[in-house]
This record gives C-alpha cells, sequence and structure tokens, in this order.
C-alpha cells in the first residue's frame, strides 16, 4: 500500500519516500540498521532526551553544526538522532543536567580485559545499570539515576572517581561494558558511600 503522506524517518528524520509502505519507520535500509543498533547499544532514559552534542578528538563540546556547545546551555544540546547523524567531530556527548540522570567516571581501571580491584567492588555494588567504556580505552563510565547536585572527584583506594549529575557533558563511546544491560539503575547507595 502507498501512502500519500508518508512522514520522516524516525532516524534521520529526512522525508520518507512517496512510494514507501503506509507503516515505514526509516527512509531506507541504511537508517533501518543504524538505528536498530543505537537502540541496542544505549540506554532509552539517555537517547529519548535531547542534550547531545558532538566532541571534538580533545573531549570539547560542539554542537551538531560545528559550533561551541555548553554544558550548560540548552540552546546548543541536540536530539539524539540528530546528534548521531552529524558529521563534525569525533564522537558524542551527553549533558548531565541535574534531572537525576549521574555518571560515575572510573579513570584508569582497565588493564586490558582486567579490571583493578578497586573498581571492581564499585561496580559489585553498583547493581544492573549501563556500564560503558570510557574514550581512553582504559576507564568506564557508570551511567545511573541519583542525585548529585555538584559534581565531585575522590580518590578510591589506588584509582580516581569522578562523579557528575549536572552541569557537565560526558563523552559517549557506546562501547557497552560486559555483560550490562541496557538501562539505568539506581546509584543513590553507592553515592552515598563513595561520599
Amino acid at each position: 500500500m502507498v501512502s500519500m503522506n508518508p512522514g520522516r524517518c524516525e532516524h534521520c528524520d529526512e522525508p520518507l519516500r512517496i512510494t514507501a509502505r503506509r507503516h515505514a519507520r526509516y527512509c531506507g535500509a541504511t537508517c533501518r540498521v543504524a538505528a536498530h543498533r543505537a537502540r541496542r547499544t544505549l540506554p532509552d532514559e539517555l537517547t529519548s532526551r535531547p542534550r547531545w552534542v558532538r566532541r571534538t578528538s580533545a573531549k570539547v563540546p560542539i554542537t551538531v553544526g560545528g559550533e561551541p556547545a555548553s554544558s550548560t546551555d540548552p540552546e546548543t544540546w541536540s536530539r539524539y538522532r540528530d546528534a548521531v547523524k552529524s558529521p563534525v567531530g569525533a564522537g558524542l556527548g551527553f549533558v548531565l543536567d541535574g534531572d537525576g540522570l549521574v555518571c560515575l567516571d572510573l579513570d584508569h581501571c582497565l588493564y586490558g580485559d582486567r579490571v583493578a580491584p578497586w573498581a571492581q567492588r564499585i561496580l559489585d555494588e553498583v547493581g544492573p545499570t549501563w556500564v560503558e567504556r570510557s574514550v581512553s580505552g582504559d576507564g568506564l563510565h557508570v551511567w545511573g539515576l541519583g542525585e548529585l547536585p555538584q559534581g565531585r572527584r575522590i580518590t578510591v583506594g589506588t584509582g580516581t572517581v569522578e562523579l557528575y549529575g549536572t552541569g557537565r557533558y560526558i563523552a559517549v563511546t557506546g562501547d557497552t561494558w560486559g555483560g550490562t544491560p541496557r538501562r539505568l539503575g539506581d546509584l543513590t547507595e553507592v553515592i552515598h558511600e563513595l561520599l
């Protein structure tokens, strides 16, 4: 069946072809596969919020158009699908704005596929939540729900943990660590223990 008003692609927001099936969601196979991979990798709690930026290789936030972005100015943020399709910069970033999404950045805790003991203790405490490898490849981002009105940098054993909940952006890799679920768990108790 041919639709007279085909709508827009759910991934790239381009108009669907006039010949598209009535229930078509994507403009073609490339967008369908990209949307499927994105949904498989990143939690909906992140992709559903319009707080995405691009980043340079030096991890400086930029808009999808390549202008400077700010972790405190919503006018410089975009929807996930717009950030994904933008060719500028070296990758994606997500802005934390105090709405209950938090990120624990475990610095320099990976040695190949081994996790430093201090970081493993934190991972054991957080329970089921989404964890990704950081841009450097030797750290982890633990994403979850909780309250952090102010960022903190603390020493845990021989390592460093940065805790953020507002006024920051985090470089997102989508390089999921281990058997992590694609959802955000409650990190409230872990945050209190760390602080």
